[in-house]
């Protein structure tokens, strides 16, 4: 039954990625001078408060609220163990943790189609350094941060708990990095 879902969600992926546009580091403004509202010109000009007024449990059993985390930079990550470009990154998240963690990084890898038991092993093996959640059977997840059609999906949210971007699909160490700079 996993690996016909798992079939199933990689056909509806490979469908909708023509539809899906984009990402852009800057939103096109009404001279087309494509401005951004921060400095870095990294976060979206349109930021919206990140739905942060969620519990999940991790992996251990222990309720988390994402609410704990604001004033503090966030990259949340939303990756099943079964995503071989989910897997791709999770070192990297593993690197910034330990790079920025006096600077308050806040790194959350969210689990989208894993039980709690699966992930333990997972975790073990790929020396996860970050707090693993369990988003499967969530339904509060989905409303607060939609329907996850394709994953890996990366929000990075500011200090102020707004989201500067969100990222659909794997990107480079560096990628992720000048991202997480710009929320510092």
């Amino acid at each position: 039954m996993r690996i016909r879902w798992t079939i199933a969600c990689l056909l509806a992926a490979l469908i909708a990625l023509p539809f899906i546009p984009a990402c852009a580091d800057t939103k096109e403004t009404a001279d087309g001078s494509g401005a951004s509202a921060d400095a870095s010109g990294l976060c979206e000009a349109d930021a919206k408060p990140a739905p942060l007024d969620l519990k999940l449990r991790d992996m251990n059993g222990v309720e988390v609220n994402l609410a704990d985390f604001k004033g503090k930079p966030m990259l949340i990550n939303f990756w099943a163990t079964w995503c071989p470009p989910c897997l791709e990154e999770i070192p990297y998240f593993v690197e910034l943790v330990d790079k920025y963690k006096d600077d308050g990084l806040v790194v959350l890898g969210i689990s989208t189609d894993d039980t709690a038991d699966q992930l333990k092993p997972f975790a073990a093996d790929m020396k996860m350094n970050y707090p693993v959640l369990v988003g499967l059977n969530e339904p509060e997840l989905e409303r607060a941060f939609g329907a996850m059609w394709a994953i890996p999906v990366t929000v990075f949210v500011k200090k102020d708990g707004n989201v500067c971007k969100e990222h659909r699909g794997t990107q480079s160490k560096e990628f992720f990095e000048q991202h997480v700079k710009a929320l510092l």
